[in-house]
């Protein structure tokens, strides 16, 4: 049987930390509770944590004045959410998700009898526009209901970030702005500018628009391997011309130029939070450090060697958990 939980059913126990606001199922769900931490004006980070004794589905209503983009990142279990036009989305362990939404209606749905827990950092407003732009800002919010941008296996140098996140009470405020940031800059890139979709061509078809944003996706998550033309446009059905044109009409750079992009600044996020030169190199798809050297200091006009560790995003980290 399958407990079903009303937008309204939620109980709210008030403030349990530092600007956190908790709020908690009843006690005959299990034990299900969100937390939230503002950290600015249109940027917060939310916990959750779902152990429900039945199989639950929990109805969502939410809507704002504007766009909200969300990026999850799945700590432990799976929970998936069905929106009411039909649209599914999973959530799990070990994976980060993107979505955007203007209105979100639907059900976050749980199996019962197992853990969830999962971090969210959650723009809208103000934030939204200072760190995407209003141009990306626009793009999303002239589409309706809950819009899937992107999955990927969570990058290993993320668990640093999250760490502070995790335990907001056992940081400084400072620190959680810096890791939030680093989080959001870096999953929120290839929607910017240049890598974010133009006005997609009148010859792209919806279903070339997919396929080209899957290739995206697919150089996103795996940048660590050997991604060329022809591996890409063959996975995602297309032939090399038409997705090399397609892709620098959608997305603004050639295939080349966006990997390369999103590969120099992934090798810097994993330089400045520690990883050794050879380590960054074949975190995104270098054999030989070497070359990978040549390149980075092509594209930032200096060596890897000389971006050392950033002392303020790794300062004063906390311990665990997060929705």
């Amino acid at each position: 049987m399958t407990d079903f939980v009303r937008a309204t059913d939620a109980a709210d126990p008030g403030a349990s930390g530092p600007g956190a606001r908790r709020v908690a199922l009843p006690d005959r769900f299990g034990d299900c509770w969100i937390e939230r931490t503002a950290l600015d004006d249109g940027l917060a980070v939310v916990r959750s944590h779902y152990l429900p004794t039945r199989e639950l589905a929990e109805e969502t209503v939410l809507s704002g004045g504007g766009p909200t983009l969300v990026i999850t990142f799945g700590l432990s279990g799976e929970s998936g959410f069905v929106a009411k036009d039909g649209l599914r989305l999973r959530f799990r362990a070990g994976h980060t998700t993107l979505t955007a939404f203007n209105e979100s209606r639907g059900e976050r749905r749980f199996n019962g009898e197992t853990a969830v827990r999962q971090l969210r950092l959650i723009l809208s407003g103000a934030a939204l526009s200072r760190y995407l732009g209003e141009a990306a800002v626009a793009r999303l919010a002239n589409r309706n209901g809950v819009r899937p941008l992107g999955e990927y296996t969570t990058a290993a140098w993320c668990s640093t970030l999250l760490r502070p996140l995790l335990a907001p009470g056992e940081t400084t405020p400072l620190d959680l702005h810096i890791a939030a940031l680093t989080l959001a800059a870096e999953h929120l890139r290839p929607l910017m500018s240049a890598s974010a979709p133009a006005a997609p061509s009148a010859c792209l078809s919806t279903a070339d628009i997919e396929r080209l944003t899957r290739a995206r996706d697919v150089m996103q998550s795996h940048m660590d391997r050997p991604l060329t033309i022809a591996y890409l446009s063959a996975t995602v059905g297309l032939n090399e011309c038409k997705f090399k044109q397609g892709f620098r009409d959608l997305f603004g750079a050639t295939p080349h130029q966006f990997l390369l992009e999103i590969r120099m600044r992934r090798a810097r996020v994993l330089l400045q939070s520690g990883s050794q030169v050879a380590q960054a190199a074949y975190a995104v798809g270098y054999q030989h450090p070497a070359s990978f050297s040549a390149a980075f200091a092509r594209h930032f006009g200096q060596t890897p060697k000389s971006v050392g560790p950033e002392r303020g995003a790794t300062h004063g980290m906390g311990k665990d958990p997060r929705h």
